[in-house]
C-alpha cells in the first residue's frame, strides 16, 4: 500500500484486534461497512496477521525486497 503510515497500520490492526474481542464475546461488530459475527472469525484472523506484518514492515522502515529494504515514502 502506497503512501501508508506505520501510525495508520496501527490503527487499522487496532480495529481488527478490537473487532475480534467483540466476536469472541458473541457480538457482532462493524467495520467498512461490513457486519462481523463469530463466523467471521477466518476472516478477521487473517486481517490481523496481514496488519501485524504491515506494523512490522513500517517499523522497521520499509519492505523487504529480494533482501535488501525499500523505504516506503
Amino acid at each position: 500500500m502506497a503512501g501508508l503510515t506505520l501510525a495508520q497500520a496501527e490503527q487499522h490492526l487496532n480495529e481488527w484486534l478490537t473487532a475480534d474481542s467483540a466476536v469472541a464475546k458473541g457480538q457482532a461488530y462493524s467495520l467498512g461497512g461490513r457486519t462481523f459475527t463469530r463466523a467471521d472469525a477466518a476472516v478477521i484472523r487473517e486481517n490481523i496477521r496481514y496488519w501485524q506484518q504491515m506494523v512490522k514492515q513500517l517499523a522497521r522502515g520499509g519492505v523487504r525486497a529480494r533482501g535488501a529494504v525499500v523505504p516506503i515514502r
